[in-house]
């Protein structure tokens, strides 16, 4: 099964088409599982996902972000909970949700070889179907990569991102009037064509940008990550009618929401009692988000 076939497949058995990014951050937990980050951050989305199961409500893929796994390392220290509590979370997803991808979080892009060996951390030593991806050092840091999707896994290469800074350099213009990410997506065009699985990553916080691409896109069937929707201010239901409007298969792309769904009480600061079945209720408001638009 190759990763679009994945993507289609679990769109399909869990009913959704949203990304759960998994962000932990310990200051917004509750304080009754607040321990070592080993144990309270795998038992903080245990319970999340227990109470998906139980009302059978869920995303289609997990996104773990490394780097708020791995801020709570202390590696000079020999101190290595963060990994222990991503590997832990990783395995949870699988045993909890079969065949629904985990994109790592990560963002890579190196010369040729470091790619490679990132490439090999993401794939194989995390057991992930999917890795984002900066193309900013060019073809020779991405393709390493790219490779791996041979066997069946996806890559999401950075195009436009959500982030308020992403227009410094990603909106920088061309003497053929051409924005960076318009010629970004020229070539994940041109990757997709050789190396099926080649996807890219463009925020719901730029709307104009994101139908500019994913006109380009839904031709090439190149899978989307749409992050930005929920605590960045991006709308799922105006996401989906973009891609609706462009004739974009809806299968494989995935709406991203991290923080909005682990964390919906972290303006206030008030945490419920009955806090996991707040998480779910935010992605329920997702899912039914998109269904009120299919």
């Amino acid at each position: 099964m190759n990763y679009l076939e994945k993507l289609k497949s679990s769109s399909e058995k869990y009913k959704s088409i949203i990304c759960m990014g998994l962000d932990p951050v310990m200051d917004y937990f509750p304080e009754e599982i607040k321990d070592s980050p080993e144990i309270a951050i795998p038992n903080f989305f245990e319970t999340i996902f227990k109470k998906m199961i139980e009302r059978k409500i869920y995303p289609s893929a997990f996104k773990p972000n490394q780097g708020f796994f791995l801020q709570y390392d202390k590696p000079m220290e020999f101190n290595f909970s963060g990994s222990i509590a991503l590997a832990t979370t990783i395995v949870l997803c699988r045993d909890y949700f079969p065949g629904i991808p985990i994109i790592l979080d990560y963002k890579k892009g190196d010369i040729a070889k470091s790619s490679k060996n990132y490439a090999i951390e993401g794939f194989e030593n995390w057991d992930c179907e999917s890795v984002t991806i900066s193309p900013f050092m060019g073809s020779d840091s991405v393709i390493p990569f790219l490779e791996y999707t041979n066997d069946g896994n996806g890559i999401y290469i950075l195009n436009r991102t959500s982030n308020k800074g992403a227009k410094d350099f990603q909106n920088l213009k061309f003497d053929n009037d051409e924005f960076l990410y318009q010629s970004v997506s020229k070539k994940i065009v041109e990757w997709s064509k050789e190396y099926s699985g080649t996807g890219a990553v463009v925020g719901a916080t730029s709307l104009t940008e994101l139908e500019n691409i994913a006109k380009i896109y839904a031709e090439h069937n190149i899978p989307l990550l749409i992050p930005g929707v929920g605590s960045q201010g991006g709308s799922a239901k105006e996401v989906i009618a973009i891609l609706k409007k462009v004739g974009y298969d809806l299968g494989i792309v995935r709406i991203n929401s991290s923080s909005g769904i682990s964390f919906p009480w972290k303006k206030d600061g008030k945490i419920p009692k009955d806090w996991a079945d707040t998480c779910v209720n935010e992605l329920e408001k997702l899912n039914k988000e998109i269904e009120t638009n299919e």
